[in-house]
């Protein structure tokens, strides 16, 4: 049990740090919903081929964004990853941004060692039900367990179309790699 909860602690943290890799290259996340809603499409060979080749210009733009000071996005850092976009077979940077969001989602489900997909929707109550049924955890960790467990929860979304995973599963090497 304890090794389930490990994997799925690991499984909310990479997701979490997916989402934040995403957002911190994202210059148009004031055009979205809400942040914590992604926008889900049906991924294509083209958009994960394009996705890991455009990788490695994507993290050099994102970079010069680390310094950041202006909560505006710079016109031409915007204008470099519109055009690495478009370079890699993207209408846009929204459409990379998006397709870049929906691979981070699989792969937060994904299981390094056995490589078996979990949704994390049910990862995350399963994890629940663990912790709730846990008499060794003292109450105080397990009230901020649980209270952590229900925020992400409400916070992660089933995925929409899953063909997704077999794609994303099929290209999980080369993704690993590039993301690196």
């Amino acid at each position: 049990m304890r090794q389930a909860l490990k994997i799925t602690r690991n499984l909310v943290a990479v997701f979490a740090v997916a989402l934040m890799a995403i957002a911190s290259i994202d210059v148009a996340v004031a055009q979205a919903p809400s942040p914590d809603v992604i926008k889900q499409v049906k991924l294509t060979e083209p958009h994960l081929k394009g996705f890991i080749a455009a990788q490695a210009d994507m993290v050099k733009v994102s970079e010069k964004m680390q310094g950041a000071t202006s909560d505006k996005p710079d016109p031409k850092i915007q204008a470099e990853l519109e055009t690495i976009a478009k370079a890699n077979g993207f209408k846009d940077f929204s459409e990379y941004d998006d397709v870049a969001a929906n691979i981070s989602m699989v792969m937060a489900g994904i299981d390094p060692q056995t490589g078996n997909y979990t949704d994390p929707v049910a990862s995350i109550k399963k994890e629940i039900e663990d912790v709730t049924a846990d008499k060794t955890i003292q109450e105080k960790d397990k009230k901020q367990m649980l209270d952590e467990l229900a925020e992400a929860l409400k916070t992660t979304q089933p995925v929409q179309f899953p063909e997704n995973v077999e794609l994303v599963k099929k290209y999980r090497a080369e993704i690993d790699k590039v993301l690196q």
